[in-house]
């Protein structure tokens, strides 16, 4: 009897060895497939801006042979638009924070130089001498970028650099950094990447703007020990482990706000960086690094965790605008309002995260550079004489004065018609004192939030 017990007992066992062996095999499987998924993913983001970047030094070459005004305005919107989508790849990779920071510059220079010079053939202005010079310089830079970016992607379609094992995991993340600075594009993006023309131009990214004085810092320069001591303040984190400064060096030449910037390791091993201005000791960004396990937060609640957030640290009279829902966060732009008018141009984007309402993220360099009290006359249009300005056909359902930033350093105030139009959501922005329409958006609703374009 114990014989055939035992015996029971042994076939059982084994069944569940078998059963367990199966099933660790085929979450094995799963994994792998979800590796190869997830990499073959991050290898088009980074195949599609290598192609948009290669479409941009082609309409480059074009624009330099065209002599044609209509022509000129095809080829550039082309390159402002590549450039855009070739930016927005580039971020969609898992690399850390800044690492390809000047390529990031670079293509948002591009992008915004064109938009510029569309704006200058619309007004009447032929491209002078200066301004395809500068456009034979670019054509020359991208020409050598371009093939960087091929050797890169030879690496990529090797496997030399697999993007999937980086997505929450911070060792991994360094190296595949380490791999991207073996590389011949990240070898580019350090020696050569902050050689490229300066566009003068009046726009967002241009030298001039970025490097313009920002206006919501204060005064008074604070020493590394401060910037600690408010980035602890700020953070209300009990279970630090370990903050060292991250070294900024030259690079401090090519950003907005100079800051002094710490890593800072929880007892949880997880990750948050933090930037702080050398001038006036304002928290411009922060970024805290985890994955939410489940959703417990509605979209719509996070907009109110995160007002008061910033009305925690100081910031009154912000108002959630757009946002866009993630797999573990929700991110809302806030802009700020002076009475009864919606100021754009000093902004605010918040990170929350869906499973506690933690705050995770948060980056105020817009409103550090732009804010201050403004003295905003009264507009010279009604809202109905503006509203004339705007085609009769389009429906509109919502209209209120708002402050935008125009291509330069400069608000201009106006009247924000939302609507429809042929089925679509637009908003239209109609210069309050000139009724210039100044800008056009379209709407668009994804599962994930709101988007412009």
């Amino acid at each position: 009897m114990k014989f055939k017990r035992y015996g029971a007992i042994t076939i059982v066992l084994s069944l569940l060895l078998v059963i367990s062996i199966g099933w660790g095999y085929t979450q094995y499987r799963e994994k792998l497939k979800f590796k190869r998924g997830l990499n073959s993913q991050y290898q088009r983001y980074f195949y599609d801006m290598k192609d948009n970047i290669e479409t941009v030094q082609t309409s480059l070459e074009k624009s330099l042979l065209s002599e044609s005004k209509e022509r000129n305005i095809l080829l550039l919107s082309q390159i402002y638009h590549q450039a855009s989508f070739a930016h927005d790849k580039l971020t969609q990779l898992p690399l850390r924070h800044g690492e390809l920071k000047n390529t990031e510059k670079f293509l948002n220079h591009v992008a915004d130089y064109s938009y510029s010079l569309i704006q200058d053939h619309i007004n009447e202005k032929e491209l002078d001498d200066k301004q395809r010079q500068t456009l034979f310089k670019l054509q020359d830079y991208l020409s050598t970028f371009t093939r960087e970016l091929e050797d890169t992607f030879i690496k990529i379609a090797n496997g030399d650099i697999d993007f999937s094992t980086v997505q929450y995991n911070d060792k991994e993340i360094k190296k595949a950094n380490k791999v991207m600075l073996h590389s011949g594009m990240s070898k580019y993006e350090e020696e050569q990447m902050t050689e490229y023309p300066e566009l003068i131009y009046d726009g967002p990214f241009s030298d001039q703007i970025l490097n313009m004085k920002p206006r919501g810092l204060g005064s008074g320069a604070i020493d590394i020990k401060k910037a600690e001591e408010i980035a602890k303040t700020f953070l209300k984190y009990k279970n630090i482990s370990k903050i060292e400064p991250l070294e900024m060096g030259d690079e401090l030449k090519s950003v907005s706000i100079p800051a002094y910037t710490f890593d800072i390791t929880l007892k949880d091993e997880s990750k948050t960086y933090i930037g702080i201005s050398r001038v006036g000791g304002k928290v411009i960004w922060m970024e805290h690094s985890r994955k939410a396990e489940k959703h417990a937060i509605a979209a719509e609640d996070a907009k109110q965790i995160g007002r008061q957030f910033l009305k925690e640290k100081g910031y009154e009279s912000m108002e959630a605008n757009y946002m866009q829902e993630y797999q573990d966060y929700v991110l809302i732009n806030y802009a700020y309002k002076q009475g009864d008018i919606t100021v754009y141009s000093d902004l605010i984007k918040v990170k929350v995260a869906l499973d506690n309402g933690e705050i995770i993220g948060m980056d105020a360099s817009n409103y550090l550079k732009s804010h201050h009290k403004r003295d905003i006359e009264k507009p010279k249009l009604s809202k109905e004489q503006a509203r004339e300005k705007v085609r009769y056909s389009f429906d509109i359902s919502k209209s209120r004065l708002t402050i935008i930033p125009d291509r330069g350093a400069k608000d201009v105030l106006c009247y924000e018609f939302k609507g429809e139009y042929k089925g679509f959501d637009y908003i239209v922005y109609i210069n309050a004192n000139t009724g210039r329409e100044e800008k056009i958006l379209k709407v668009i609703i994804t599962d994930n939030g709101v988007l412009m374009m």
